[in-house]
Order: structure tokens, then sequence, then C-alpha cells
């Protein structure tokens, strides 16, 4: 008699097949409960389309919210490679968009020059951001959960102080803002800035440090055991160290697009949530730098599709329980994953035909 069995690891393949199960699923789900609301699903389903995958603006939407996403979802990974969590991108966000938009403010000079700048201090600040919790978690096994957390309370009231205080716009008077940067990032298609290339350019050149580098190796085997790395002579909290600075960076770098890039100015909330979804982009990834890209894709998408929806009267309230919907059963699709039939005699897999 057959049965099924958790395996520790699953192909590739299957979890992408198990995760559109799970989409396909979700979609049905949206579609049946908007249907019994009174919505005509067919005319927002072409709307949604259209809006996103199927017209320009929608694509250069998708690229400005996957920029962000692709360097918090990079940073959280750079982490879970090393069995930590760094749940701070949200704080470190914001305070390279800060060191950034000091630097875009204060020192004046040509792009070529204020740009590179502005991405060094966005990265130095984030990394003294994160320094603290990295020291606390490799010298006195203090949690990184709890103190990179709770340090993005912190950050947030930081950038918005200095956007309502000594960095206000006092040109325009705009709420919780400064001053439009006088430098940006040069756009490449439509609203699309360069930095959307260069994210993508900056995770695949993370996955290939990661696979093929010693640094990558001894924080990819300190994090599967830590026990074995230092049996192995590795420096285990040196690699914790410099993991958590990387990660503060890239979160940080994140930051530096976003206020030079689309926003163009330091202003209270405008790290919106990409900290956190970075998170979910990671967990997605399930700690592949190279899938951290459709991750951010996917998380792009929900996020346009939300957007669209609220367009339509849709409640923000119902957009929020739609992209917790998707996530779940994504989470789900995950775990169904690693279950297989086998049989209990020779403990093989049971093959269904196809």
């Amino acid at each position: 008699m057959s049965r099924f069995q958790r395996f520790p690891t699953a192909p590739a393949r299957r979890i992408l097949v198990c995760r559109a199960i799970a989409i396909l699923v979700s979609v049905a789900v949206v579609s049946l409960l908007l249907a019994m609301s009174g919505r005509n699903v067919g005319e927002l389903a072409h709307l949604v389309l259209t809006s996103t995958i199927g017209s320009r603006f929608g694509l250069e939407d998708l690229a400005l919210f996957m920029t962000p996403l692709l360097l918090t979802g990079g940073a959280v990974t750079v982490t879970r490679r090393m069995g930590l969590w760094n749940i701070g991108g949200e704080g470190q966000f914001y305070l390279g968009a800060a060191g950034a938009a000091g630097v875009g403010l204060f020192i004046h000079g040509p792009a070529i020059l204020i740009l590179p700048l502005m991405a060094l201090a966005a990265m130095l600040c984030g990394m003294i951001w994160i320094l603290l919790p990295a020291l606390a978690r490799a010298f006195a096994d203090v949690n990184e959960i709890i103190t990179t957390l709770l340090l993005n309370f912190v950050a947030g009231l930081l950038v918005y102080w200095l956007a309502t205080g000594p960095w206000r716009d006092r040109v325009t008077g705009a709420l919780a803002s400064t001053e439009r940067l006088p430098v940006s990032i040069p756009d490449l298609w439509g609203v699309v800035h360069w930095g959307f290339p260069l994210a993508l350019l900056i995770v695949g050149g993370l996955a290939a440090i990661m696979s093929s580098t010693r640094w990558g190796y001894e924080v990819r085997i300190s994090g599967a055991s830590a026990g074995m790395a230092r049996y192995a002579g590795m420096p285990v909290r040196v690699r914790i160290i410099s993991a958590m600075l990387l990660s503060g960076a890239l979160a940080a770098l994140a930051g530096m697009f976003e206020v030079a890039g689309t926003v163009h100015r330091l202003q209270g909330g405008m790290a919106d949530n990409f900290g956190y979804l970075g998170i979910v982009v990671a967990v997605l990834a399930r700690g592949s730098c190279l899938a951290v890209i459709p991750a951010a894709f996917l998380m792009a998408l929900i996020l346009d599709v939300g957007i669209v929806l609220q367009t339509q009267q849709v409640a923000a309230t119902v957009v929020l329980a739609i992209t917790g919907l998707v996530l779940l059963l994504v989470a789900i699709a995950d775990e169904c994953a690693h279950y297989r039939v086998v049989t209990p005699a020779t403990g093989r897999t049971v093959r269904k035909a196809s």
C-alpha cells in the first residue's frame, strides 16, 4: 500500500509546478469571490492584464516595483545563507535613502560624480545601521531578528524628522519631504531608470559570489553548521558580520535607487514596505540568489494588480487579503512539493503517468 512521505529536498521543477497550481487556485478563488460580490470578473481580468503586463505603462510599473524588491530580497537571501534573518531591511532602506539624499542635497557637482557618491554614502549608512545587530549576534549571540526589527522604527522616525525638520522643503512647502534632488539616475525606458538593470546585475553578481568564491562557500558552510565550520577553521564570527554588512548595504542601495531614480526626494513613508516585502521575496526564492529575480517579479506583479483593483473601487483591505491568499497558497505549495507517494516495501517513489 502506498503512502505519502516528506523528503528534505524537492526538485526545482516540482516546486515550479506546485507554485503554478497554487497561483491558478488563488486566481480561481479570487474570481469566485469577486463574482459573488457582483463584480464582472471578465472585465476586471481584462483590465488587470492590459494594465500590468499588457501595456507599456504596466511594464514600467513592474520594473519600478522590482528594482527595490530585487535588492531587499537579495539582502535577506544573503543572511539566510548564513542561517540568519535580517528583518531590518526597511530601516536600512531608509538610512540608505537618507545618506543618498544628504549627498545629493548638499554636495554639488556633475551627476557622473555625485551619483556614485550617493551610492557609496547609502551603502555606508546601511552598513553602519546594521553593524550593532551584527556585532551583537556575532559576539553575544543576541537574536538578530529582534534588533534589526526594532531599528526599523527608529530609522523611519529619523527620516521623518529630517524631512519635516532640518531638510524640509522650504521652496514648495511640501509636507514631510525635502526639496527635489538636483541629480537623478538617468531614465532607461520611459520612467524606468538605470537602477533596474543595475539591480539585476547586482543580484546576478551576488549569485556568482555565493556559488563561486571562498567567501560564499564559507558563508554557506557556516550557515549549514557553525560547529563544523569552526572545526574546519573558518572564521564564523567574521562571516556573520560580513554577511550582515553586505545585507545592510544591499537594502540601503535599494533606498538610494528609490530616492534618486523614482521619488527624487527624501520623504516620510517612502520605503512603502519594500524592506518587509523583501523578506517575502527571499522566502519565495528559497535561498537562491538567482531565484530572487522571478520571486521579485511575482511580488511586483501582485503589487501592481492590487493597485489596478483599487482603482476599480476594490477596498484596500480586500486587496491585502488577496495578496495574503496568494502568498499563503504558494507557501503551502512549496511544502507540498516535498511530499511524494512511496511504497513501504521498497521505499521507492511511485511515479504516476502524466
